[in-house]
């Protein structure tokens, strides 16, 4: 008979996506992992079964959180479609702003398991979050622009969906360049400098 689970399994995907989006999946240790949900090993592998097995569920976790918060933004019908962009590079700058106090990059797990691609080619399921997760917010940014377009906020002329992949390309980079030490005041004027040219 299997022995009751001791620990909330969600809150040891976050914990782990936690870890997992600052150090990448090569530099988290099974003991960061155990540390940070604050489980026994044995207890960890019980329910995950291993190290990939657990990253796998946390890239899932992960990518549906963010994206469902960027969602909230993204569909917010008091916004223009402008301000709905500005108030995500906000949300960024934001965790960015938090993680710092702490010593650290917010990071990204998209990010870092993109720029990974022996870890994607490991196991398919990988590359198929990524893969539906990028489809599905490059969907609500070409959403976000196209509701612009049509409250006036952003000017005709721009293609939806080459304006949702600067968005995309703009908030990675923002990602990383956070990992090299510039400050959130700097990656914020960074950010709104690279919205500019879709909104003027």
């Amino acid at each position: 008979m299997a022995r009751p689970r001791t620990f909330d399994e969600t809150a040891v995907l976050e914990a782990a996506a936690a870890q997992f989006r600052v150090h990448g999946y090569a530099d988290t240790s099974t003991e960061q992992l155990c540390e940070a949900a604050d489980v026994r090993r044995s207890s960890l592998y019980n329910a995950f079964t291993s190290k990939d097995e657990l990253f796998v569920r946390a890239l899932e976790h992960y990518a549906a959180t963010m994206r469902g918060r960027q969602a909230s933004i993204l569909t917010d019908a008091s916004l223009s479609g402008a301000d709905r962009l500005r108030k995500l590079v906000d949300a960024i700058i934001g965790e960015e702003r938090a993680a710092r106090s702490e010593g650290h990059a917010a990071g990204c797990m998209g990010v870092h398991t993109l720029m990974n691609p022996a870890l994607r080619a490991r196991d398919e399921r990988i590359a198929r979050i990524l893969e539906r997760d990028l489809r599905e917010r490059l969907g609500l940014l070409e959403d976000t622009i196209r509701v612009g377009r049509t409250d006036g906020s952003i000017p005709e002329g721009h293609d939806a969906a080459e304006g949702a992949l600067l968005v995309n390309t703009l908030i990675a980079g923002l990602r990383v360049t956070a990992q090299t030490g510039v400050t959130p005041e700097v990656l914020h004027r960074i950010a709104l400098d690279g919205l500019r040219s879709l909104l003027a």
